[in-house]
């Protein structure tokens, strides 16, 4: 089931596309994602919901908004979850890289309001320095608090997955020795365009990821190839807290960012990146 936030009339709701993705069905009982995922209610439940009221209207006569506009908190990311990506990383910065391939490294990404597809990545040039960076993102969103989950039990609290572009300022994260800022600038956490249910999907889900700027192809990976996959975040993470429900979760890029190149391909204006990961969408903005 595909999920989504849509504007119409000036208003955000809620609503659940057709299998051509043409048509939405709108969930009038909730006011907001957060909202319905809070509820707890199953694909089943939200089924019977949406068979109870009007007509669908089309996709393409509404505004898209991102899947969860305004998170409760801040989004939980993972750094250098892909060794290729650890890999080029390291090349490019120059750095140690300790033992990070024997425990996940965690940041913070401040956000107030997420990023719609379809909309602007401001660039932020008088700080960014033309450091400017993509990159792909399965992330997942928490369906039910989450709290000393063992890894067995970990995909029963997934609501669902998005596509995330965790865009980056390379340069204030060499400046300040750290993630926070140079990923937390306004307008760096385009995701969407659906939020499609855990229910869709394997157990672990196997999700081919690629980027392409300017139509050029410059990641094309796999989920396979997380270090540290979607059981042990959870696990690991709600050893020490509780995931609530609605928390999203950015699980690490693979290889191919613009820092990764020689010379490196740092984003500028005018440059349309896609974010495509297979059975979910493809999330496009521009940047301006």
């Amino acid at each position: 089931m595909k999920l989504l936030t849509y504007s119409l009339n000036g208003s955000d709701r809620v609503g659940v596309l057709d299998e051509k993705c043409l048509n939405i069905y709108t969930v009038e009982k909730y006011s907001s994602m957060q909202e319905l995922i809070e509820s707890g209610i199953s694909t089943e439940e939200l089924m019977e919901l949406i068979k109870q009221h009007k007509e669908p209207v089309a996709l393409a006569n509404v505004v898209k908004r991102p899947p969860i506009p305004h998170p409760k908190q801040d989004i939980i990311c993972l750094g250098w979850n892909y060794s290729a990506h650890k890999e080029e990383s390291v090349k490019a910065k120059g750095i140690n890289p300790g033992d990070g391939e024997h425990h996940a490294i965690y940041f913070g990404k401040r956000v107030s309001a997420t990023t719609a597809d379809g909309d602007i990545i401001p660039g932020h040039w008088d700080i960014t320095e033309n450091s400017l960076d993509y990159e792909t993102e399965l992330a997942l969103i928490i369906g039910k608090d989450a709290y000393r989950v063992p890894k067995e039990n970990a995909y029963d609290h997934v609501f669902g997955y998005t596509v995330f572009n965790d865009v980056s300022a390379r340069n204030l994260q060499k400046r300040h020795q750290q993630f926070y800022f140079g990923k937390s600038l306004f307008g760096f956490c385009p995701m969407g365009p659906f939020i499609v249910t855990e229910g869709e999907f394997s157990r672990p889900p196997s999700f081919r990821l690629r980027t392409r700027v300017n139509g050029e192809l410059r990641q094309d990976s796999s989920t396979d190839l997380m270090i540290f996959d979607i059981p042990h975040i959870i696990s690991e993470l709600s050893k020490g807290f509780v995931l609530k429900a609605g928390t999203i979760i950015a699980t690490g890029t693979p290889a191919g960012v613009g820092m990764g190149f020689t010379p490196p391909k740092y984003l500028r204006p005018g440059d349309v990146v896609e974010c495509e990961i297979d059975g979910i969408g493809v999330l496009h903005n521009e940047v301006k």
